[in-house]
């Protein structure tokens, strides 16, 4: 028996696991890592399947490469040549804006991912970038980069030191804490409230984070906005602020939110006045709190405002910044994705809608009209990394038929999917157990500082090739190299790229300070690109660590409490906290004339669930069954009035689909709800195709955008339910 320890890759957790491989290199067993000081043992049913995941047969294991509907394995120099020949001849005919790069959202959770995501795009050479960012997390940036100047000042309920917690549109228990990373949040929070602490829910479903609550308000989907509005009007009336922030724009913040009184906010969301009064009141004279939202408040037509409604109501209660309030992480290495100068948007637009860019993308809604629509820049190729844009994109039908259309497409994915059975060339990363791990980017949203290095637990095989490799290779290929390029140079390439940015940056530990002089300190670390590059920002980080610290202790490093450092994040123009930034406030207009209008009957919303992650996990047999179904979650009143039977039809503006019914008190009348991920009729993963579901997003509109972010839109689209007769 062999054991290893290594962090969880499948969430945002970031827990430690304890993992025993017998001598055939199957896991036998992964148990929660006890001497972990972040995770301290805690463990989901996920991550108590990565090796079922991790072993899973129909993973990839060779490239592939179509003719046809037919496909073939092929070696890895065939294949790479495939691409450079396919790439080659879009961009000679048709120029580098007609090849598309998407990123999906397991890159966020890989070392690759992170590390070659710039040097791709920089060889590309394309404005047309994608990625999951603009169909999940992109509000939160936004109202971050407009409030604060900084879009990674990303603020984390403080939940060990907090005394209350009003968490809106997130089910952290099930999600275990999206931008949150906070490992077994259901025992943090059963903590704070045997310390006498509160959390209060709101959320159109009595979800398990709601169960575990002191109370849950339902709210009609996509409200929070205006409920939060009118928590800030009654903070201001009653006088019940504390900001101790240097900010601009508290007069036309009041003014703004005058005209949504808990009445109002009662009439549009559904819950009562007092109880908006009420929460106003408790946020205010707790001794810390602090205020969460995501996918609910997220992904909505109005998620950008919803989410600088949040950060409001937190700076104004003098929670922001502030232990037991809402703080900023420190990260173990150099925090190379903040630039400290002041954020901006529209540095270009979309060629067909004319849509701005937002951190240095297009909206992933407008993928499928830079490809359907003719004329110069049409995007004729694509390349795809562990994305599956068919269930995760709004309109999936119309995302399928434009991959169809395409000169050219490849992707970097373990699996024959739903998108990638479209490409030209699949190129496979190595199983989880192969790959080295570090979190660069989850480390902003930790709720303690902490580091820990997973090294790969088994040896890459002859006919593998590792993650970082292949990104290395497409990015030599787009850069006009080669297939036979060597890798190696991209690592070089990007440390210069890395030090020279950290040297010119004001506020950076290395600013001033010599390349040359800085990369020969450095030598040659670790066994690969990915160990050198980690190494780098670790020893120029805040904390001076290194690789081989990290290393010497495979159960990671706790960095202590967060502290304040909201001072050092923030880069305004003013320099000062902006409450009333003019994106926020010229889109209020929106909402007016949105909430002018009539309320449609029935809503439809997503729906987290604690043995599933997207699309990717439905393969795996442990994690099936139970509440890991595709259903219609319908209240029983809503059965009864639209006279449902076991099955239902639902229909949007964009479609429409027929589901199972499971009747649930759990979910307010009016709204009914379907998990994200699923509609796998036909695909080449055996399990998955046995337990298909459907497509959410047949019914979600790509022409239905967050304004100020250009997020896409999956929560609070209007449809209608009927009965369904074969």
């Amino acid at each position: 028996m062999t054991t290893a320890h290594r962090t969880c890759p499948l969430c945002q957790a970031v827990c430690g696991l304890r993992i025993t491989l017998d001598e055939a290199d199957r896991v036998t067993s992964v148990r929660g890592d006890d001497k972990d000081p972040f995770s301290r043992g805690y463990l989901c049913p996920k991550g108590a399947s990565l090796g079922r995941i991790d072993e899973d047969p129909d993973r990839l294991r060779v490239p592939m490469i179509r003719t046809g509907d037919r496909w073939r394995e092929a070696g890895w120099d065939e294949a790479f040549l495939a691409v450079e020949q396919g790439l080659g001849r879009v961009v000679r005919e048709h120029g580098g804006d007609a090849v598309a790069v998407y990123f999906g959202n397991p890159t966020y959770h890989t070392m690759a991912g992170f590390l070659y995501r710039v040097p791709l795009i920089q060889s590309l050479g394309t404005r047309n970038v994608y990625s999951s960012g603009t169909v999940d997390h992109m509000p939160k940036h936004v109202a971050a980069g407009t409030m604060y100047g900084d879009p990674f000042a990303i603020a984390v309920p403080d939940v060990d030191r907090s005394d209350y917690v009003l968490i809106i549109g997130a089910n952290p228990l099930e999600s275990h804490g999206s931008l949150w990373a906070a490992p077994d949040l259901p025992g943090r929070l059963k903590a704070l409230r045997r310390r006498g602490g509160t959390v209060v829910v709101v959320d159109p479903r009595r979800t398990r984070t709601a169960a575990l609550a002191d109370e849950h308000l339902p709210i009609r989907p996509g409200t929070d906005v205006v409920l939060l509005f009118a928590i800030v009007r009654t903070l201001l009336a009653e006088d019940l602020t504390s900001v101790e922030l240097d900010v601009n724009g508290l007069d036309e913040l009041r003014g703004l939110a005058e005209e949504f009184p808990p009445e109002v906010a009662e009439r549009i969301c559904g819950v009562p006045a007092a109880d908006v009064v009420r929460l106003a009141r408790e946020l205010a004279a707790a001794p810390t709190a602090a205020v969460y939202s995501r996918m609910g408040g997220s992904t909505v037509e109005f998620g950008t405002l919803t989410q600088w409604l949040v950060e409001v109501v937190n700076v104004l209660t003098g929670n922001l910044d502030r232990p037991g309030g809402t703080m900023f992480a420190r990260p173990g290495t150099l925090e190379v994705y903040r630039t400290g100068q002041p954020f901006q948007t529209g540095q270009w637009h979309s060629r067909v809608r004319g849509l701005p860019e937002v951190l240095g993308e297009l909206p992933a809604a407008t993928l499928a009209d830079e490809i359907e629509t003719p004329g110069e820049g049409q995007v004729r190729a694509l390349v795809s990394i562990a994305s599956n844009q068919v269930l995760s994109n709004p309109n999936g039908p119309r995302t399928e038929r434009t991959l169809r259309d395409l000169d050219f497409m490849v992707c970097v994915d373990p699996y024959l999917n739903e998108t990638t059975r479209h490409a030209d060339v699949i190129l496979p990363p190595p199983r989880i157990l192969q790959m080295p791990h570090y979190d660069f980017l989850l480390s902003i949203v930790t709720v303690r500082n902490y580091a820990r290095f997973s090294a790969p637990v088994l040896p890459l095989g002859p006919d593998q090739r590792s993650e970082a490799e292949i990104l290395k290779r497409l990015t030599l290929i787009a850069a006009g190299a080669g297939a036979a390029a060597d890798p190696a140079g991209v690592d070089e390439m990007f440390l210069g790229q890395l030090l020279e940015g950290a040297t010119q940056m004001p506020g950076s530990p290395l600013h001033g300070r010599d390349v040359a002089e800085l990369r020969a300190e450095l030598g040659l670390q670790g066994d690969s690109g990915e160990e050198l590059l980690l190494d780098a920002m670790l020893r120029f980080g805040p904390y001076g660590l290194s690789l081989a610290t990290l290393k010497e202790n495979p159960h990671g490093i706790d960095l202590g409490p967060l502290q304040p450092r909201l001072k050092e994040l923030l880069c305004t123009p003013s320099g000062r906290v902006e409450l009333t930034p003019p994106t926020m406030v010229s889109d209020v207009d929106r909402l007016r004339t949105r909430l002018a209008g009539p309320a449609p009957e029935v809503l439809l919303i997503g729906r987290r669930q604690l043995r599933s992650s997207n699309s990717w996990l439905h393969n795996v047999p442990s994690l099936l069954g139970g509440s890991n179904r595709c259903t219609l979650h319908v209240n029983p009143a809503d059965v009864a009035r639209y006279g449902l039977g076991d099955r239902a039809v639902v229909r949007s503006a964009k479609g429409e689909l027929v589901v199972e019914v499971e009747p649930t008190d759990a979910i307010m009348p009016g709204v009914v709800s379907l998990p994200h991920g699923w509609g796998h009729a036909g695909s080449r993963q055996q399990v998955a195709a046995g337990h298909p579901g459907v497509n959410k997003n047949t019914l979600t509109d790509e022409l239905t955008l967050d304004v100020p972010s250009r997020n896409a839109v999956f929560n609070g689209v209007p449809v209608t339910v009927a009965p369904y007769a074969a």
